[in-house]
Formats: C-alpha cells, sequence, structure tokens
C-alpha cells in the first residue's frame, strides 16, 4: 500500500506479510529478516552479455548445486562487484588497458569510480573481459538478507507482519537505466499478493517498550523512522497503557509526505498520542528537523524526562541520530542548568537505565 500521496519525491509502502501457519512470532521493537531477490531483468541482462543460457549449473555459498540464473537471482550480489569478480575479470582481459583498469579497481578503488555499479555496467564497459558464467558467479559476494524494523503489534494482528518500507529507484550518472535497491523493490515492486518471502525475526535486545505501562514514551522517528513506533502505539493501545506518548515525526512536504497520517491522527483524537509534533523540511524556506521541534519543546520535554520517561530514536544513524543526540544533551544542560560534563553524565545515566534507546542504521 502506497503512503506518499501524488507529488511526493519518494516511494514508501506498508508491506503486510500473513504468518498463518508459519510459527512464526515477535514482540514489537524486534526487526524483520527479509531473503530478497534480484531483479529478474538485471539477471537475464547479464546472462545475455555472457551469452550464457542460465541453466548451467553452479555453485552457492551454502555448496548447493543450483542453475545460473536460480544464483543470480536468490545467492549472489549482482548490484555491487565484488573485488574477486574484478580480479577474475583483470585475468581474462583480451585488452591489456582494461585489464590494467580492472587490476587497479580490484586493488581497491579509491577514486569511487564504481560507486553505484553494479555488475552489468563493468561487463558493459570491459568488453574484453569476458568468463565463464560458471567460473564468474562463485567470485560474486553472497546475497545477505535485510533487517527492517517491524511495524506492527501482534497484539492487534496475531498473524501479520507489517514492514515501512522506502522504495530505492535512482540513475548513475547521465546513464538512462534505472537503477533499484534489492531488497526494497523485491518487496514492493515484485513480490504479489499469493507470493512467499523467505524471513526471520532478529529479537532487539535494546529497544523495548517499559515493562511499566504508566511511563511515558517519547518517539522521535522522521521518514521510515516512524515504523516501530507505529508498532509501539498499536502495543500500548492494545495493553491499555496508561503513560503517556508523544511521537516527533517528519518528512519532506506535510501534503504528500505524511506517512500513516490517518492512523496518526486517530491515535491522537483517542487520547493515544498525547503530543503529535511534526517536521516537513520542505514546506518552508527554511529546513526544519525533528531535532527542532525538541528544542521548540525543550521545557516540556524536560518535564517528561523527569517524571521518567523514556526517549527512542529511530532512523538514520550519521546525521539524524547524531542531530538529536547533540539537542538532548543540549536541552538536559540548558533545561536542568547542567555543565557540559554533567549533561554527559545524566544522559549516560538515561542510557545506562535504557530509557533513552536507539534503533539506527
Amino acid at each position: 500500500t502506497p503512503l506518499n500521496r501524488p507529488g511526493s519525491e519518494k516511494d514508501v509502502r506498508l508491506v503486510k506479510l500473513d504468518l498463518g501457519g508459519s510459527g512464526i512470532t515477535y514482540e514489537v521493537g524486534d526487526s524483520l529478516g527479509v531473503y530478497p531477490e534480484n531483479d529478474p531483468s538485471l539477471v537475464g541482462r547479464i546472462l545475455q552479455i555472457l551469452q550464457a543460457s542460465g541453466e548451467e549449473p553452479v555453485v552457492t555459498p551454502e555448496g548447493w548445486v543450483v542453475p545460473s540464473r536460480i544464483a543470480l537471482a536468490n545467492a549472489y550480489v549482482i548490484t555491487e562487484p565484488s573485488e574477486e569478480f574484478l580480479s577474475l575479470l583483470a585475468h581474462h582481459a583480451a585488452d591489456s588497458e582494461e585489464a590494467d583498469r580492472l587490476h587497479a579497481l580490484a586493488s581497491g578503488d579509491s577514486e569511487a569510480l564504481l560507486d553505484g555499479w553494479d555488475v552489468l555496467d563493468v561487463l558493459q564497459t570491459f568488453p574484453s573481459a569476458r568468463v565463464n558464467v560458471r567460473e564468474m558467479v562463485p567470485t560474486l559476494s553472497p546475497l545477505r538478507p535485510r533487517l527492517y524494523s517491524i511495524s506492527s503489534s501482534m497484539r492487534q494482528h496475531p498473524n501479520e507482519v507489517h514492514l515501512t518500507v522506502a522504495a530505492v529507484r535512482y540513475q548513475k550518472g547521465g546513464c538512462y537505466r534505472l537503477r533499484k535497491g534489492v531488497a526494497s523493490t523485491f518487496l514492493t515492486e515484485r513480490t504479489q499478493p499469493g507470493s512467499k518471502v523467505g524471513i526471520f525475526v532478529q529479537p532487539s535486545h535494546g529497544f523495548r517498550l517499559p515493562s511499566e505501562g504508566d511511563r511515558p514514551v517519547v518517539m522521535i522517528g522522521p521518514g521510515t523512522g516512524i515504523a516501530p513506533f507505529r508498532a509501539f502505539l498499536q502495543e500500548r493501545q492494545a495493553l491499555g497503557a496508561t503513560g503517556r506518548n508523544w511521537l516527533f515525526f517528519g518528512d519532506q512536504r506535510r501534503a504528500c509526505d505524511c506517512l500513516y497520517e490517518e492512523e496518526l491522527e486517530t491515535f491522537r483524537r483517542c487520547g493515544l498520542l498525547s503530543r503529535l509534533e511534526y517536521a516537513f523540511s520542505r514546506d518552508q524556506e527554511e529546513k526544519v528537523y525533528v531535532q527542532h521541534r525538541l528544542l521548540e519543546n525543550a521545557p516540556e520535554f524536560w518535564r517528561w524526562l523527569q517524571e521518567g520517561a523514556h526517549i527512542y530514536v529511530c532512523g538514520d544513524a550519521l546525521r539524524m541520530a547524531r542531530d538529536v543526540d547533540a539537542t538532548l544533551h543540549r536541552i538536559v544542560a540548558d533545561q536542568g542548568g547542567l555543565s557540559e560534563e554533567e549533561a554527559k553524565a545524566y544522559v549516560a545515566g538515561l542510557i545506562r537505565d535504557r530509557r533513552y534507546q536507539k534503533d539506527v542504521y
């Protein structure tokens, strides 16, 4: 189900998987591991350029012998060339200049020339480097499962697990060919109703709701970082938890990027969400992010902390989570009248007491 409205630059979907008969269970805060499959059209073009039928027997990382088409689809990474793959092509390149370039790339792509390249790009760029598909496939990296924050509570959806998935699509430079995220487009484009998906539950050991239902909870999750907080709210509603809930959600534009807007507004109207703060960065000239909303509400946020609130952050680790962490330290220092070192000690205490938890990536 699309979560963005027309006009958005993003394509975020609610993906629901039926667990009926699987015996799989999970808790809110857990992640779901998904075994993705590569885009069959990309697999087909790689086989075509290698003049392979797709039926050639090859060995998977687990030691199984399967047709090359199946191995390329399900077992190996074809969206990123491995060093071993580049070395193999360099060894077989008939053109000496191509061989030298491939050897250099295999030794270390210091200039990030291969950034965004896939296996097909390399094969097209170095036409003198041709190998047998049976020899090539095992040099690729194994295709690993992807982890997604679970967006539902089993207490409200006993036979389902929900994910909030942003479909990744982009173009590399001036190339006309559209690149696609392996797992995200597998789930949002290629997985159809009635088909099966390989999954497992990755239990969380550091992203859990407080055991006391009367504890206040503050959730900070822009973009797809809202995923576990939808599950948290469903869980607290199902349990009849009396603790107040405060959500900070941000994205680009209110008109088309307010994920789960109807649900959030329903949660607010019924009182489950005591407070709901939005931060839409592109709706005004100066960009506004969740950390700015935190600062605007610093006195109230500090009161919640003093009343035992648990703080949760989900989303981008490099920028958002770092900025939110810096803002938290600033609020603690300013509102608590503490020195920088005292604020650090206060936040360290929140972490130690599991009152400040992160699910970042």
